[in-house]
């Protein structure tokens, strides 16, 4: 699906505040209420729009540190990365895994209560994934940016602007 200026709107406007009614989204965008509704509902069913979720302050719900673990493979045991996948992605402290090319195969980023909490996480569960060789782990101490808005509008003007 092709995502157009007013999808954009729409799609940041719901990232600002999820709980935004259909009418101020349509006076914000100006357009129909029934229009952003149609446009909302076809965002739904193209998987452009994953899910409606709230965010939570980690530090006000008691989990108040942030770790990012890089974590390195045994290079001749590339077998047990699916394992290692399903493993992390089975850990509620887990709140991200990505793969990465380069030194590192994955980056966690862990939300746990304190610093005891990740060194058991870390004993108890991580290093023990068959074939994890090596985790190298960094405390957030303040989280300078935190979002998990992405830039359609201003991606689209981008766009716009080099097409012109």
């Amino acid at each position: 699906m092709t995502i157009d200026e007013t999808d954009a709107r729409i799609l940041d406007c719901l990232q600002e505040d999820a709980s935004m009614s259909l009418n101020d989204i349509a006076d914000l965008v100006a357009s129909s209420r029934s229009a952003v509704w149609r446009r909302l509902q076809k965002m739904e069913t193209d998987g452009i729009i994953k899910k409606h979720t709230i965010l939570l302050d980690g530090p006000k719900v008691g989990l108040a540190v942030m770790v990012f673990a890089h974590v390195k493979m045994q290079a001749q045991n590339r077998d047990s990365l699916p394992e290692f996948i399903e493993k992390v992605s089975g850990f509620p402290e887990v709140m991200e895994c990505h793969t990465l090319m380069g030194d590192i195969d994955f980056i966690l980023k862990v939300q746990v209560k304190d610093v005891q909490a990740y060194e058991e996480f870390f004993w108890n569960h991580l290093s023990k994934i068959d074939g994890v060789r090596e985790i190298s782990s960094s405390i957030a101490l303040t989280a300078v940016k935190n979002t998990t808005s992405l830039p359609v509008a201003h991606h689209m003007r981008r766009v716009q602007a080099a097409s012109l």
